[in-house]
């Protein structure tokens, strides 16, 4: 990023919600701790090359301790001779007050997730380098906007379309062809990063340095537009963002334009990402091979039931059979299914050695072929991400300026009563096709998918990229219909959202990951390959549009 071009910031996202209680781990084991150290090697590197070059950088790599991060980066910028201004922002950090705010008492981190405006603060009072903890992961991209453009809180389009581009920016190669449903299309090996051309109106054009790998169409900018969101309101610390009315366009190779986003006042209150222990687990593979398969897995669950002491037994024992067997198979490992054990429990005894010594003294008594994948090993903790809300109020949000100096951010004003009419949302469906002949076909071979993971829900982004398979998908992928393409999900509440404008349904299935992706509560964690999995299964699509 740094030698492909010309760049006036460079942002760096490094906290999914699994990397905070990563970080939380750290800073129990050493209190100097809690920031993403690997930030630090990236700099050695490049730091003297982005000063030179007059690039900023703007990272929420600071994690739970952006302060601590900002030290080191000053003493690495003293030993490599780089003269370099460091400002941190912080605030975001509310576990010393979670029995006030009435957060998890059992809670390793919460941290509530900041705006733009204190990055905006450091960078317009002359920071070379920002670093913070906790913000929406499109702030780094809105702050830099808001400084160079002199944007207040009452410019709400055009943080709207800040905030757009910033989500597009988020998760780097993913806007340029990385986890693409079609990218058989276009050259993937090594997908260059996105860049974002950011306009005073808060337009933007999605780019990437020439030369590099992968690709920019409305279809990877689609796709990440759906990643990760819910329904046509996207709210933030700054603004809610209308995503019903978000305009793609094509702008040249490799280019596309973002513009007609409207934003409204974001909500009185900020999330907070709360990450706890929530116990402890472990995990048992069995290897059935051959015949039988479905009799070999009950008789392993009927021993291993009878194997464990009433007094031992773990609070979940769950049990998942996946049929990876092929009949006739010519490897032993095609002709092999998995059963999984997963094991959970308060108390890390009953997940420990108990369990394992269960499983394999089986290993002579049980049904023939008898194997597993790797011998058991001792349990291990696991986390739970929760959501809670607070009070923007409540929240002393504080940019710390290279000279130490402490502004505190104020919350968004309260909303202005609506004068005029706002733009309506778009929900109505489209005109469906007419009748005509059908053929039985996977989904993927007309349509798109992204999904990802929210807490312990997940999100699945589905789109056409013809107008007729619009009002196909739009009429046909029902939740009902979802249902039914995911048996896992028929349980589930299933909320689903039209986006119009980008020929996409947006799905939330609320509760498919259990309490999030330390939880590991199903087989694919942070529903990443949800979306791969609907567009495998087969319907009947219209021959017109195959």
């Amino acid at each position: 990023m740094l030698t492909g071009g010309p760049l006036d910031v460079l942002t760096g996202d490094y906290l999914a919600e699994l990397t905070m209680l990563i970080l939380a781990r750290d800073r129990l084991r050493d209190p100097s701790l809690g920031y993403a150290r690997t930030f630090l090697r990236q700099m050695e590197e490049c730091l003297g090359l982005a000063r030179e070059r007059g690039v900023r950088i703007v990272v929420n790599a600071g994690g739970l301790n952006p302060a601590g991060l900002a030290e080191q980066l000053r003493v690495l910028a003293q030993r490599l001779g780089v003269p370099t201004a460091v400002a941190h922002v912080e605030g975001d950090d509310l576990l010393p007050r979670r029995e006030e705010l009435g957060l998890p008492d059992r809670a390793l981190a919460a941290n509530a997730y900041l705006g733009g405006f204190g990055i905006a603060e450091c960078l317009a009072r002359g920071a070379d380098v920002v670093v913070t903890g906790r913000v929406t992961d499109a702030a780094l991209v809105a702050g830099p906007a808001i400084a160079h453009f002199g944007w207040t809180a009452a410019d709400l389009d055009a943080l709207a379309g800040a905030v757009v581009a910033g989500h597009v920016l988020e998760c780097g190669a993913q806007a340029t062809g990385g986890n693409y449903a079609f990218f058989g299309e276009h050259d993937v090996d090594h997908p260059g990063f996105p860049l974002a051309e950011l306009h005073p109106d808060g337009s933007s054009v999605i780019t990437k340095h020439p030369g590099t790998g992968g690709a920019v169409t409305i279809g990877t900018v689609t796709a990440q537009l759906l990643y990760e969101t819910g329904g046509p309101h996207y709210l933030g610390p700054d603004v809610t963002a209308r995503l019903d009315t978000v305009r793609l366009t094509e702008d040249g190779p490799d280019r596309v334009r973002i513009d007609g986003v409207r934003g409204e006042a974001p909500p009185p209150t900020l999330k907070v990402g709360c990450n706890s222990l929530g116990g402890h687990r472990n995990e048992v593979v069995f290897v059935l091979t051959g015949l039988d398969i479905e009799a070999k897995a009950a008789l392993v669950q009927r021993q291993f039931a009878a194997a464990l002491p009433p007094e031992g037994r773990p609070a979940e024992l769950r049990w998942t059979l996946a049929r990876t067997d092929h009949p006739d198979a010519p490897t032993e490992e095609a002709a092999s299914a998995l059963l999984r054990l997963t094991a959970r429990d308060r108390d890390p005894a009953k997940v420990g050695r108990e369990l394992g010594k269960a499983a394999v003294e089986l290993g002579l008594a049980g049904y023939p072929g008898f194997h597993l994948t790797a011998p058991p090993g001792p349990g291990a903790p696991y986390g739970v991400f929760s959501a809670a809300y607070v009070d923007a109020k409540l929240v002393e949000h504080t940019a710390v300026l290279p000279d130490g100096r402490r502004i505190a951010v104020p919350p968004a004003p309260a909303p202005a009563p609506v004068t005029g009419q706002p733009a309506e949302l778009r929900q109505e469906l489209p005109h469906p096709l007419p009748p005509g002949t059908t053929r039985r076909a996977p989904l993927g071979m007309l349509l798109g998918a992204r999904s990802g993971d929210k807490g312990g829900d997940a999100n699945l982004g589905v789109w056409a990229r013809t107008e007729d398979a619009w009002r196909w998908l739009a009429h046909t992928l029902t939740v009902e219909k979802l249902r039914e393409l995911l048996p896992e999900t028929a349980e589930l509440p299933v909320t689903r959202h039209l986006l119009p404008n980008l020929r996409a349904v947006n799905f939330t299935l609320t509760g498919l990951l259990g309490e999030g992706v330390a939880d590991q509560h199903r087989f694919d964690p942070q529903a990443k390959a949800l979306g791969e999995w609907l567009r495998s299964r087969h319907v009947d699509i219209p021959e017109v549009l195959l």
